[in-house]
């Protein structure tokens, strides 16, 4: 395992078992009470104060160590519904569930950090450590900003950061400005007029039209939005039907759109309802579009990526950090703790080779190799944002 001299080695080795603990025992959206109470404990014994219980199973600690400002840092709790392939001897012992996206590992860097922090205090000011639940799907960073994270804890700018499985592990990659997409979803209704699959003349067919809206809506991407603009709409669900002769009375589309702009994001949304709406007439059908505004884009601020950028070239040097990646479509709700408080989200890097398994795979294991990177990482940044 990589060894960064700023990190002890208890520490590192502590960091180890968080890690393949709570990887062995994932907890999902809310449900995260087993992983919620093991950093509740770590943080008590290392002398941090901590409120347990801000959205739902949350943890928030907070070091304070004189008079300066605040900076709040950031680790998500929850795993994915998804069954692990994997045959590690800390692999997943409930079924179903397994921690497919490393949040295992931000716990454990940030529980790294704060044990490093709370020994040395090589800062001025008060550190917030967020342990925030339900990332995947649910919103749980909403969740918390809601419940008053930062009215309670008050912080100057927060800070997130993500394992990059497809970077190589030593460096970091980061932007200013949008991180990640925004992230909707949608769901249309068509009804029709049921009908035997015989005589299809004499009904509505809404199986024909879920068909004709599937193709309809790709060409929001391909001809109605710009070639330098980003948006992706995928149709992931279409239930309809009970038996094979009879032409249904309903079918349900569901799926999601991304953007990368709010204007875009709205322009999308728009030319969904319009095709939807030309169908309805075309077909003399009903087709009722419910579209739902889910996780914003991570928006990074230009002074808080730049405190980033230097925390991380301070380790790795300024080569080995990326400050022009590109965006990526997947989503994060760090962006809704983005939108209260000026911060950045920072990827550090975790792949050994091309042959390294991607994030929400079944085989994925968070590479224990870069926690003390991770770590270190962390306690650069507090000391730079909040110089003793």
């Amino acid at each position: 395992m990589y060894r960064d001299p700023e990190i002890a080695e208890d520490i590192c080795a502590r960091m180890l078992a968080w890690r393949r603990d709570i990887h062995a025992h994932p907890e999902t959206a809310f449900e995260e009470h087993r992983t919620a109470n093991i950093v509740a404990q770590a943080l008590r014994q290392m002398g941090i104060s901590v409120h347990c219980g801000l959205g739902g199973t949350g943890v928030v600690g907070t070091l304070e160590n004189g008079d300066g400002p605040s900076i709040a840092l950031r680790a998500d709790l929850d795993a994915l519904n998804m069954q692990e392939l994997g045959n590690h001897e800390h692999k997943s012992t409930c079924a179903g569930k397994m921690h497919g996206c490393g949040h295992d590992g931000h716990t454990a860097m940030l529980l790294g950090a704060a044990a490093h922090l709370a020994r040395h205090k090589p800062f001025k000011g008060t550190v917030r450590f967020i342990f925030q639940p339900a990332e995947e799907n649910e919103g749980g960073g909403r969740k918390m900003v809601e419940d008053g994270l930062f009215e309670l804890f008050p912080a100057d700018a927060v800070y997130g950061m993500h394992n990059f499985p497809g970077m190589p592990r030593g460096q970091f990659g980061i932007r200013a400005g949008t991180m990640t997409a925004y992230l909707d979803t949608f769901e249309i209704r068509i009804t029709g007029k049921g009908c035997h699959g015989a005589m299809p003349e004499t009904g509505i067919d809404s199986v024909v039209i879920a068909a004709q809206l599937v193709n309809a809506l790709q060409t929001i991407v391909s001809r109605r939005t710009s070639a330098i603009e980003s948006a992706v709409v995928s149709v992931t669900q279409i239930h309809g039907g009970d038996t094979w002769n009879v032409v249904p009375e309903n079918v349900v589309l569901r799926g999601t759109a991304r953007t990368l702009d709010v204007a875009v994001q709205d322009k999308v949304e728009a030319m969904m309802g319009q095709i939807c709406v030309g169908l309805a007439q075309m077909n003399d059908a009903r087709i009722e579009l419910d579209y739902r505004r889910g996780y914003p884009g991570v928006v990074n601020t230009p002074a808080e990526t730049a405190a980033a950028v230097a925390a991380a070239a301070s380790l790795v040097g300024s080569d080995h950090v990326h400050t022009d990646i590109k965006p990526a479509m997947g989503s994060e709700d760090f962006a809704f703790m983005l939108q209260k408080r000026p911060g950045a989200y920072i990827g550090i890097g975790a792949s050994e080779g091309k042959n390294d398994y991607p994030l929400h795979n079944p085989y994925y294991d968070f590479n224990d190799a870069i926690l003390p990177l991770g770590a270190a990482y962390w306690v650069a940044l507090v000391k730079h944002e909040l110089a003793a």
